[in-house]
């Protein structure tokens, strides 16, 4: 019980936005011998705390910035889950667009996508980033995939994801398990709109959801994408800047 009580009180420290649950999995107390026990709790609150605390070394670093800054969404808050399909194969194009899974925004941006994931966390949720940042050098290859405006900016004028304005992104339960939203992710058509209703209720729910949450904080929908938002609220250039891949 001491440790346990230990536990909510590293939480609380460091402003864990989320029960002891959501971020990691607790195998049954009365499975475990003491010792055992007491090992895995005391590895719980060490790696609580080296993540809380390289959080807080990594906002205090940003500070200073201008809004306009990049900042990594992953060093903001741990509890964002990654799966940056441009980083791989597993995506429209079929090709590996990014030298690594990065998930960059401005950090005006970035600091209001933090409060969307504290507060869907309070209610059963974690965000899982498919895309943020993109170079325009990758808009250009995605262009000539797939020329068509609805689903792809025209890289001559630029999309929101070239300012580092956009995100693309969807719910997970506390575990991480992505949740049913009713297309894959980069599925062109009707379906994955979002005034498209013939859907589950869970599924409208969920969209729905995550659509009031990201409004709330100033991030506006696409017609054609339930996955796609973007930060109304400021106005910034394009970028073209290639991905750092040196490890943090």
């Amino acid at each position: 019980m001491f440790r346990y009580l230990l536990l909510l009180f590293v939480c609380g420290i460091f402003s864990c936005s989320t029960s002891s649950s959501s971020e990691i999995n607790l195998v049954k107390t009365e499975t475990l011998q003491a010792p055992t026990l007491n090992k895995s709790i005391d590895n719980i609150i060490h790696a609580i705390v080296d993540k809380k605390l390289a959080q807080s070394k990594y906002l205090k670093e940003i500070q200073p910035w201008p809004d306009s800054s990049f900042v990594e969404l992953d060093r903001l808050d741990s509890l964002f889950v990654l799966d940056i399909r441009y980083a791989t194969t597993n995506n429209f194009t079929k090709t590996v667009l990014y030298d690594c899974p990065k998930a960059m925004l401005r950090k005006v941006v970035a600091l209001q996508l933090v409060k969307v994931q504290q507060e869907l966390i309070k209610k059963g949720y974690r965000i899982k980033l498919f895309d943020c940042y993109r170079p325009l050098s990758v808009q250009w290859k995605m262009w000539k995939v797939y020329p068509d405006r609805r689903y792809v900016a025209d890289p001559r004028i630029g999309s929101w994801h070239n300012r580092g304005l956009a995100v693309d992104l969807t719910l997970c339960d506390l575990d991480g398990n992505q949740i049913e939203m009713g297309t894959p992710y980069d599925y062109f058509g009707k379906k994955a709109w979002p005034a498209y209703e013939n859907l589950s209720k869970d599924v409208l729910h969920h969209r729905k959801l995550l659509a009031k949450t990201m409004w709330k904080y100033g991030f506006g929908p696409t017609s054609t994408e339930w996955w796609h938002y973007s930060y109304q609220s400021v106005r910034f250039g394009v970028s073209n800047f290639p991905f750092s891949c040196q490890k943090n």
